[in-house]
């Protein structure tokens, strides 16, 4: 492969994306530095002698107070920028943006490339203040500059490419289409699916479905509280878990408990309104028997590959490249999205189905399917490519 050593931008943040990524270059033969933070550190990490570990983001906890939250990220943001300057590898290649997306999209990258940086950018999402609903001038303006002082690109799905092309005039051939990586970060444990079950107040024979992550807007929430509600008669055995945090419109959630209440079925709804860390993650995941992702707009989700990595089905929206990653009957099914009749005619669907049937048999199966389509393997192939070609091109401005 012939390269040397890169610097990974992590943005201190999305652990099972930067642990996973890093973890597979190094062992790719890869030499890394690491930008991370305390979420991120690990000893895996610092045991690795091919990842040179720098903590510069430091503690990122939400409850210290405002004075000491600017003081520790003008902190590092003093610290970066003094890296980047002395900074050994060519290659920036930036997983995350920092606390100030328009200082990160703008100058800190005109700065890179002043520096002679080859900057790379994972982007996640293409424009996550349109998919939230608080898009404007400024903030396109911003990711437009931040594409075009990219040397490559690296997206999750084609369509995310296209909307690169279409949306923000980025040139086809700068974009890479890479898997999302499986998560292989969460813990899984011993936990029986009965005890994780019997910690959350479920019985053996409940239909449990899950819906799992950030409650926001664009994860349509409430179609799954309506289809759950059309399929929930009196003494029936489906149970819906609501496991995440609010984000965004305030009032989302208020909304969101209104139609709960009015549901009619609101004591057969358990609801953990909370962030869930990772260690009591697979006892939501372990206790369902489907998971569903009812968004009303997205290009890929974590949270989708995560059910993946506990073997569970997965019923999600067609909405985004989402119904690409599903087998129909083998690791989920697809519905109309926004449109709760059709959630809750694919949830009977599953219920009924022989996937749900033969659930215990078929989690290895979509286990198997997933590290085998989404393996990091496969990531660090096609990255390691573009990082040949990007020194090569580093080198014949330097000859």
């Amino acid at each position: 492969m012939n390269i040397t050593r890169i610097s990974l931008l992590t943005g201190g943040r999305d652990k099972p994306y930067a642990i996973g990524l890093v973890l597979a270059l190094a062992a790719a033969g890869i030499q890394i530095d690491f930008v991370g933070s305390d979420e991120l550190d690990s000893p895996e990490l610092r045991a690795n002698p091919q990842i040179s570990f720098s903590n510069l983001r430091g503690d990122q906890s939400v409850e210290a107070g405002l004075l000491p939250k600017i003081a520790r990220v003008l902190i590092y943001y003093f610290r970066l920028i003094i890296y980047a300057a002395m900074a050994r590898p060519k290659i920036f290649h930036i997983l995350w943006n920092n606390k100030f997306e328009y200082f990160d999209r703008t100058l800190l990258m005109l700065y890179y490339k002043c520096l002679g940086k080859k900057i790379i950018l994972t982007a996640h999402n293409v424009n996550i203040c349109e998919r939230d609903e608080n898009d404007s001038f400024l903030n396109r303006l911003s990711l437009k500059i931040q594409y075009r002082l990219c040397d490559h690109i690296f997206v999750h799905t084609e369509k995310m490419k296209d909307k690169l092309v279409s949306a923000f005039a980025v040139p086809g051939k700068k974009v890479v289409v890479i898997p999302l990586g499986i998560n292989n970060t969460v813990p899984n444990t011993t936990l029986t699916g009965l005890e994780a079950r019997q910690r959350l107040g479920l019985g053996e024979a409940d239909r449990v479905i899950l819906f799992f992550g950030s409650i926001a807007p664009y994860k349509g929430l409430e179609y799954l509280v309506a289809a759950f509600a059309a399929i929930s008669k009196r003494n029936s055995p489906y149970r819906l878990v609501i496991a995440g945090k609010p984000k965004g419109r305030p009032d989302y959630w208020t909304e969101l408990q209104d139609l709960i209440a009015g549901s009619g079925v609101s004591g057969r709804i358990i609801q953990k309104i909370e962030f869930v860390p990772d260690a009591e993650t697979e006892v939501f995941f372990k206790a369902a028997d489907v998971l569903v992702l009812p968004y009303k707009h997205i290009f890929q989700s974590g949270v989708l590959f995560l059910g993946y990595s506990f073997g569970l089905p997965v019923i999600a929206a067609d909405v985004g490249s989402l119904k690409e990653e599903i087998v129909e009957g083998k690791t989920g099914f697809v519905f109309e999205s926004k449109n709760a009749g059709a959630l809750a005619g694919a949830l009977k669907s599953y219920f009924e189905s022989d996937l749900y049937e033969q659930l215990n048999f078929r989690r290895r199966e979509i286990r198997d399917f997933a590290n085998n389509r989404y393996s990091w393997s496969k990531v660090v192939a096609i990255t390691a490519i573009v990082y040949s070609k990007l020194l090569k091109s580093w080198r014949r401005t330097k000859a």
